[in-house]
């Protein structure tokens, strides 16, 4: 009997972890906090200017 019960209090607190778990993952995925570091924000400013570059590039090479 107490082999019983105890088994029945494992299954619990294992079930209680994996449930914690797949809370803290789904938590994890579904949180869309974006933290740009400078570095990040410098490289999107460098693409940005090169396409805007290229852009202009590109009307002047047609209209000539």
């Amino acid at each position: 009997m107490q082999s019983r019960k105890m088994l029945w209090i494992g299954l619990g607190v294992g079930v209680v972890g994996l449930a914690a778990a797949v809370a803290i993952v789904v938590y994890r995925l579904t949180s869309h906090e974006t933290r740009e570091d400078p570095t990040t924000q410098r490289i999107q400013h460098l693409i940005d200017e090169a396409n805007s570059l290229l852009k202009a590039l590109d009307e002047q090479r047609h209209s000539a």
